[in-house]
């Protein structure tokens, strides 16, 4: 027999009482009689924000997405929001995408929302994640929200919250946001909806969103070369088909051929083990479907379509996924072209990128004069940027993990432009002999070549999370003096602030918020970063 520890006990007890309805005590009663250790992975901590917002698994208890934790945290933001803007009539955006409940979710959150005299103008069906980002600030809202889990695999679900600027929330705000929401008590939430503060909404923001898509992410590409490149794109079973399509016909490209078996929105995603871009597998049968139609590029995004799987033909003709990092810098180096063409670049611009992504973001900046920042890995830093520096340009940027935003008329990673934007980059080089994979080898020719390489030990429940913790304690408490071979010159500690020569043992601050991630240097220039996921339990 398991025993439960006290203290958890005492969280489940809580969860016992009329505060909770009937139904849920019953599930509990249920978990305490038979399944004991999954009662102690619901109730043994409160779920927590990560660098994606809250992401867990659905179910009941403190440590899992239910109307419970999501009702605290809408309470929680509710409040703080009324304390933030003490005068005005507040507003917010909510979105949600395929996943299972996520519909129920959203409504759930606009309730509350409405219950404490907020306005709420909530998407009448799915919708991409960007599309909440551009939707909050075209409607002038103080907030957003998005119900999404991403990449993660079916069983997740997750709460995104978004701020005045269509960032995500980052310090001050954030910590804020959490004193408040963990001061609640769950007998605290108000779930009774005001159905006239609920306004839905739909195509009139979508036609906005996508023809600024198309402004941003189409640049005077040939009518003749659009039509010549063939496109295969897939939806991987989420939002991106509500988006990417209308934006492919109003761009110019006809020549589309999309994965119908991974059209139709799915929370179970059953064509592919996990939905997310950057396994190869989730791409097969786009690249199947390629081989048929001879494509020329492949485009697969996640479920929320805030991400993209890039996939080139190389110097055989042979199908190939461009690693997050290469497609950055592919997009990257085309924005800075069109930008430097046009006369734009004057000492007022910058690109920027995350600090566990390629550092030759940074050599591309230098190459056309434009300052390249570097910050925590998330799009919330990336935003957090724009908004620090609003006297400079945002060109574009991105992060490994398949992101990459393209100007600020967003301001989170979207597949959306993205996906348009390498269609723009292929058609031109096609137009002109070439593929994408050999405008990669010219960047990598003309700036020095890069070769990233993503590594990821999966550890689930409280053991794993236990575990994870421990690697990086053991990390610190032993640093590495040699990695295959090469001698360590140099660590960055990111949680205690300090970057540590190794050769001179001299210590220098690292002026970016703390965050659990060590990277170390070797003596040939390798750099291999170390870090817990703040998404999943990796």
């Amino acid at each position: 027999m398991i025993h439960i520890k006290p203290e958890i006990l005492e969280r489940v007890n809580s969860w016992l009482t009329p505060t909770f309805d009937e139904d849920s005590q019953k599930e509990i009663k249920n978990m305490i009689a038979s399944n004991p250790k999954e009662l102690e992975e619901s109730f043994y901590k409160d779920l927590e924000f990560g660098t994606g917002g809250m992401r867990g698994i659905m179910g009941l208890g403190t440590n899992r997405i239910n109307k419970y934790t999501l009702g605290k945290n809408t309470q929680g933001l509710s409040n703080y929001l009324k304390q933030s803007f003490p005068n005005e009539d507040i507003k917010v955006a909510i979105a949600y995408d395929c996943r299972h409940n996520s519909q129920s979710f959203g409504k759930l959150v606009a309730d509350v929302f409405s219950a404490n005299g907020i306005k709420v103008f909530l998407f009448e069906e799915l919708r991409p994640t960007p599309e909440l980002s551009f939707a909050l600030k075209h409607l002038n809202c103080h907030c957003g929200i998005v119900l999404t889990a991403s990449h993660n695999p079916p069983e997740y679900n997750g709460y995104k919250v978004y701020w005045q600027d269509g960032g995500q929330l980052v310090p001050p705000q954030d910590s804020a946001v959490i004193a408040e929401i963990n001061r609640l008590d769950y007998s605290e939430i108000k779930f009774e909806s005001n159905s006239d503060l609920i306004q839905y909404i739909g195509k009139d923001v979508d036609d906005v969103f996508i023809d600024a898509c198309v402004s941003n992410g189409s640049f005077d590409t040939p009518k003749a070369a659009k039509e010549n490149l063939k496109i295969v794109f897939t939806s991987l079973h989420g939002t991106s088909i509500t988006a990417i399509p209308e934006t492919f016909k109003r761009a110019g490209y006809s020549n589309v051929h999309i994965v119908e078996e991974q059209r139709v929105p799915n929370g179970d995603f059953p064509t592919v083990v996990s939905p997310n871009p950057e396994e190869p597998a989730a791409l097969k049968m786009a690249m199947e479907l390629a081989e048929k139609v001879d494509g020329d590029i492949v485009i697969g995004t996640d479920p929320d379509c805030d991400r993209l799987g890039v996939v080139v033909r190389n110097l055989d003709n042979e199908l190939v996924i461009l690693n997050g990092n290469q497609a950055m810098v592919l997009m990257t180096n085309f924005l800075l072209k069109q930008w430097e063409k046009e006369g734009k670049i004057n000492g007022n611009q910058f690109i920027a990128s995350t600090i566990v992504s390629t550092p030759m973001m940074t050599v591309l900046g230098n190459a056309y004069n434009v300052e390249s920042k570097i910050g925590l890995t998330g799009f919330k830093w990336i935003a957090k940027m724009i908004k620090d520096f609003p006297e400079l340009d945002f060109i574009g940027g991105g992060e490994e993990s398949f992101g990459f935003m393209v100007g600020d008329f967003v301001r989170d990673k979207d597949a959306v432009t993205s996906t348009l934007l390498a269609c723009e980059i292929a058609a031109q080089a096609k137009a002109n002999g070439k593929t994408l994979y050999q405008e990669l080898i010219d960047l990598y020719v003309e700036h020095g070549f890069f070769k990233e390489h993503l590594v990821s030990l999966t550890k689930k429940g409280i053991e794993g999370a236990q575990e994870i913790k421990q690697m990086m304690v053991d990390a610190r408490n032993n640093p590495l003096k040699e990695i295959n071979g090469e001698k360590v010159v140099l660590i960055e500690d990111y949680q205690l602030s300090i970057s540590k020569n190794l050769q001179s043992n001299e210590e220098t601050a690292i002026d970016i918020p703390k965050s659990n991630v060590l990277i170390y240097y070797t003596e040939n220039g390798s750099k291999i970063a170390l870090r817990p996921s703040g998404t999943e339990p990796k």
